[in-house]
């Protein structure tokens, strides 16, 4: 699975600090490895009410969650927010 990252998701990971940065990206391509089966755990889930059927949230540790998409049908994972639980939603309503 192919994985790209948007402007925003960017800018979301620099303002986290290092170590946290590489968890963060080590999660993430944990994630594009195990999809399927991660889809059916909690730590993925589908977001409602959303302008994409195809945006989830990926749980990386206790506060911190990554937005993103499945692109054209295709396993290529659209980084779209990275970011503190509270902070994550935000704009996306």
């Amino acid at each position: 699975m192919n994985i790209k990252y948007s402007e925003k998701s960017v800018k979301d990971l620099k303002s986290f600090s290092h170590p946290d940065r590489i968890l963060i990206v080590k999660k993430i391509h944990y994630l594009a490895e195990n999809f399927t089966l991660l889809k059916e755990s909690k730590k993925v889930t589908q977001l409602k009410g959303c302008q994409f059927d195809s945006q989830y949230r990926f749980v990386i540790a206790k506060k911190i969650r990554v937005l993103f998409r499945v692109e054209n049908g295709e396993l290529i994972l659209l980084i779209l927010r990275v970011g503190f639980r509270k902070d994550i939603y935000e704009g996306k309503k």
